[in-house]
Parts: C-alpha cells; structure tokens; sequence
C-alpha cells in the first residue's frame, strides 16, 4: 500500500505529443517497444502525465474559462480583441473552432499518455522483486487510472448530453473508449452509459492502487498530486453528474468528514489585510485545495485571468467583465465579492467592477509574469455543493442536512451570517443551491455543465459598454450547444466512423 507521496514535481519531455484520439507518436519519437523499461521509465512517464494537465488548453485555460464564457457570466466590452469571440457568441460555435479543437485533443493527449504507461508497465513489473519498487509501480498505475477517468469525464460533460438514466444513457452517444495505445480498437464512440462506466472501472482501480495506510497522518491538501480523496472527490462529481445521489453523498461525505482539508477563511487572516480565502487565490495555497495542477516561474501553463485584464503595467483592456447580475447576487456580508471583484477604470473608460480572482500567483508576478494562476481542479467547497445538492434531489430530500452543508460554506465565507442557519425547504432549495454555485464557482468552468444538466437556458441582456453582437441572446433549454461539437478533424479522418452531435450538423 501507499504510505508516503512523493514531495515534489519535476518537468520532463516525453515524446507522447499526440493532438487527437486518432494521432500518436510522431515518427521520430522513441519506439514502442523500447519505451519504459524501467521503474525510473514508468515514474517519468507519470511526470509526463502530469505535465500535459498544464496545457493552456486544458484547467489553465479553455477547458476552465470556454464552459463560463459561452453562458451568462461575463460580457464582451468595447475594445474586445475577440479572443473566444466564437464561443461567446454562441450561434457562431462550428465543429472547426480551434480552442474546442485544442480541448479535445489535449484531453486525449493525457489519455493516450496513460494508455501509453499502463501499456508498458507488465513488462517492468515481471523484472522487479523488490517490494518498495512494486509499490512506487502501484501507485504510478494508480495515478493514470485516475487520470484516465478525469480526462474522460470532462470529454463527457462537454461533448455528450446530460445523463438522465441508465436506459437513457444506453442510448446516447458517449466518447471515443480506448484501453490501449498500440491496439486496434475501432474509433468509434461508445454510448453515454458505457462512457461513464468505463471513468467508474478507472476510478475503482486508481482507488485500490491508491488508497492510503491507515496510520498515513501526512497533509494531502494543497497538493499536485493524486491520492485517496482526489479520487473520492472526482467520483462525488461524476456521481452527481449521473443523478447517483447516493454515491454523490456517500464519496462527498468521504472528503468532508476526512480531516484532511478545511475550507479557507475569509475572515482569519494569515497576514495583515489578506484572509486565507484571498491568500488562496493570490498565492495558490490552501487548506481545502483537493488537487491543483502545480506550476513554477520556469514551468507554467496558461493565463486564466488575461481576458479579464490585459494588464501591461499600464493599463487595464479586459476583453470581458463580470454580468451585472451575477455581481448583484452576493450578499452585503459576502466577503468573495472583495476577493473576485475591483472596481476599475478600463483604458476604454469604462468603470466596472474587473474579474481579479485570476489577477496572478503574486510569486509569478514579482517575475513580471502576469494572469498566471494554478488551477484549483478540486477544492472542499464544491463538495459540500455536490452533498447539499444530492441531499435535496434524492428521493426522499434531507433539507435540513443540505441546509447544514450550505451554511458552514456560508460562516467560511461570510463576515457575519445571522444565526448561522440556512433554512430549506421543496420550493427554494434548489434556488439557494444554484445560486451559490454561481458565487461559489463562479469563472471556474461548471456554468454550462449546470445549465445543461438542470436543463435551463439563459438571457443576455445588454450592459454598460458590452458589444452589440452577442449581448442580446435568449437560450432555451437543450439547445444543441449546450453539447459542443465534434472536431471536424475527427469526423473527417480517414477511416473515421465517429459520428457527429446535433451541433455539427
């Protein structure tokens, strides 16, 4: 078993630069069969794993900021240079869109990363006797299982429907399943049910591998690492995502009541004028950070808050800026409010309250690197969301439970909150939660997925200085961009038998 993680990351440049399911090795790479052959292999290899989640494609960039941008979140202002303009847009979303492009096939980089590793690693194993070697090949395994599953529950979210039921879902088109990177299989996509009980297979192996000793009293929060509750917390969100409320509140349950994490405050401070909560998005360090994907000032990905700021040291021309509503549903005691939003003045001219919860890691801003963030994957907060939410949609709702849930979110992020209570019953508990979603989560990359999932649309409506083209628009429910597109790259391969979604069409 796993008793001790290992402390520190280091870069490494592997030969695995696939760009979709459909590409692998480039023709000089190293071959096959002379890859990973070692214990040391195998550990590199994970680091390569670990290193594609970097992609500015991906948590840095448009996996994290595309699902947000594309709802009612955020305005296109005067002055916008059109970056994302597509997505935003809406109705001008095609199956080339080279940012939904990069998403799919940066996940499926990661995929085929970790099929590549699990691939090889039998043939390590047959030559290794000692039992400390056995374990690191273990928990190597174990961190592509894991890894595998994340990648293929984020294909699923954004390129299939919601799930319904499993009758349902037998019936839906799923994502392209591969075991292997060397085999055969057809490239074809598997039905929505099948999908996401391959991510389960690979979560029930990443947990075996990865499960910690009991006597294992080392800090796991704020870490880049995978370990136990990664895994526990991933599965609280699939299960959520599959209308599984109890197993959305039997793995959520796992992480809160774990004692590994605690939900940062915005009223203690760990320095003069700078809470815990604002210290996590200033500095990248917290208590209830789950999983983030680690950067140094010489290994980054992308700029999360650029499009929010353009800062040049000069002056602000942010592309976006937060809708008026959203702003407008914080609490007067809702200290977030002070840690995402600063009122400013735009070289455009425009006063408005600017997005700075990704202004930049104030380490990598003292190295004239701006907007750069680590990414925070899996923080407590979301699971005490997913728990409340399963408490209220199960069949038998436990209102004053969920009530629970969102009230200690609320004591750790209000500066005072009445008697600390959050009442909840059949007709607003869903209101409250959806709500504090919103102002939990907000810019984080769950606003779509919500959307589609609880089956609403949105309404855009003009605001100060927001461009005309794309600031009036009404979406109904289950319009077909909810589920984004196929790469017309993928359906146009050779040999491709992948068949497209309604918004390709």
């Amino acid at each position: 078993m796993i008793s001790k993680f290992k402390l520190y990351i280091t870069s490494v440049a592997l030969a695995l630069c696939c760009v979709s399911c459909l590409d692998k090795f480039p023709e000089d790479s190293i071959p096959f069969d002379k890859a990973i052959q070692t214990v040391k292999d195998v550990d590199l290899a994970v680091i390569g794993i670990y290193d594609a989640f970097k992609s500015s494609a991906l948590y840095s960039g448009n996996l994290t900021l595309l699902p947000d941008l594309q709802t009612d979140f955020v305005y296109g202002v005067n002055g916008n240079t059109n970056v994302y303009g597509d997505i935003w847009r809406w109705k001008n979303i095609l199956a080339t869109n080279t940012d939904i492009e990069a998403v799919y096939g940066s996940l499926y980089m990661v995929i085929n990363r970790c099929n590549f590793l699990l691939d090889r690693v039998d043939n390590v194993r047959k030559n290794v006797t000692n039992d400390e070697q056995l374990d690191k090949l273990d928990q190597c395994c174990g961190e592509a299982y894991f890894a595998r599953a994340l990648a293929y529950s984020e294909l699923v979210k954004l390129f299939c429907k919601a799930y319904e039921s499993d009758e349902d879902a037998a019936n839906q088109l799923g994502v392209i399943l591969t075991r292997h990177y060397g085999g055969d299989e057809a490239m074809k996509r598997a039905s929505l049910k099948e999908s996401y009980a391959f991510i389960l297979e690979d979560l029930d192996r990443a947990e075996e591998l990865l499960k910690l000793e009991e006597d294992f009293t080392e800090s796991l929060f704020d870490s880049p690492y995978f370990n136990e509750y990664t895994i526990h917390a991933l599965r609280a969100r699939v299960s959520l995502y599959m209308k599984n409320w109890d197993d959305a509140i039997k793995y959520s349950t796992k992480v809160i009541e774990s004692g590994k994490y605690r939900l940062s405050s915005c009223t203690n401070e760990i320095a003069s004028g700078v809470s815990y909560y604002k210290y996590m998005w200033t500095n990248d360090i917290s208590t209830e950070t789950i999983w983030k994907v680690g950067f140094t000032v010489t290994s980054y990905g992308g700029a999360l808050g650029r499009i929010f700021a353009n800062y040049d040291y000069v002056s602000l021309r942010p592309d976006y800026v937060p809708a008026e509503w959203v702003i407008n549903l914080y609490d007067n005691n809702d200290l977030r409010v002070t840690t995402f939003f600063q009122n400013q003045t735009t070289s455009y001219g425009l006063t408005w309250p600017l997005l700075i919860k990704y202004f930049g890691n104030e380490s990598f801003v003292e190295n004239r690197i701006l907007h750069v963030c680590m990414p925070k994957v899996f923080r407590l907060s979301e699971q005490y969301l997913i728990r409340a939410e399963a408490y209220v949609q199960k069949e038998q709702p436990e209102y004053g439970k969920a009530g629970t849930d969102i009230s200690t979110l609320r004591l750790a992020r209000y500066s005072t909150y009445g008697s600390g209570t959050t009442p909840m019953n059949k007709d607003n508990a869903m209101d409250i939660i959806e709500q504090e979603r919103v102002k939990e989560l907000y810019m984080e990359g769950f606003r779509l997925h919500d959307l589609k999932r609880w089956h609403k649309g949105f309404e855009r409506k003009p605001q100060a200085q927001s461009l005309e083209n794309g600031s009036s628009l009404k979406v109904e429910k289950d319009d077909v961009m909810f589920v984004w597109p196929i790469p017309q790259h993928e359906l146009d391969a050779p040999g491709s038998i992948v068949e497209p979604n309604e918004s390709n069409k």
